[in-house]
């Protein structure tokens, strides 16, 4: 049973909607975003409430889950015009740093050349720390745009289990393995 699917999203009053053929489109402080969603669902919004609703056609499972998908997409896209979405990267290690230079990060993470990115448009890249741990802020209105840009940078370099070296989400807890033991003098 759906029952995320059910609930209303509301909409803030700086936030513009629009619904055209099977797309939503949002406009607020943050930016402008559209979404494309299933053609058995049915999105109305209500402007007098300002609250947008989504209907299924049926009671079938897949119906249930489309509606629930469908619904948390559009909440995403609500939220991320209105208040943006961030991640925070840290960067772990000996001689690993991290720069942000105009629409670029360079990092350097132990490799004998150093590794740039081109930020991808919609998004801020702000270093926060450059070194040890070095600390990296990924912010934008898209909350798939960001998570799919944090975890290339991640995959990069992840955080190893013996020392703990490498890129990790802030907050992000590795579990940490014993090293070699050395047998007992006999």
């Amino acid at each position: 049973m759906s029952r995320i699917g059910k609930k209303p999203i509301p909409v803030p009053d700086n936030v513009k909607v629009n619904i055209n053929d099977r797309r939503l489109s949002a406009e607020g402080p943050k930016g402008k975003l559209t979404q494309e969603f299933h053609q058995k669902m049915t999105v109305e919004y209500d402007e007098k409430s300002r609250l947008i609703h989504v209907k299924r056609p049926s009671d079938d499972k897949q119906q249930k889950a489309l509606q629930g998908l469908t619904r948390s997409l559009i909440a995403n896209l609500i939220s991320g015009v209105t208040n943006g979405f961030s991640k925070t990267l840290e960067i772990n290690g000996v001689g690993y740093s991290v720069k942000v230079q105009g629409r670029e990060v360079v990092l350097q993470l132990g490799f004998s050349h150093p590794v740039n990115l081109k930020i991808p448009d919609g998004l801020e890249v702000e270093e926060v720390s450059k070194t040890n741990p070095g600390k990296l802020t990924i912010r934008g209105a898209g909350k798939q745009l960001v998570g799919q840009f944090a975890a290339f940078i991640r995959d990069i370099r992840p955080a190893e289990p013996y020392k703990g070296k490498g890129i990790k989400y802030a907050g992000e807890v590795i579990r940490r393995k014993a090293g070699k033991a050395f047998a007992a003098a006999q």
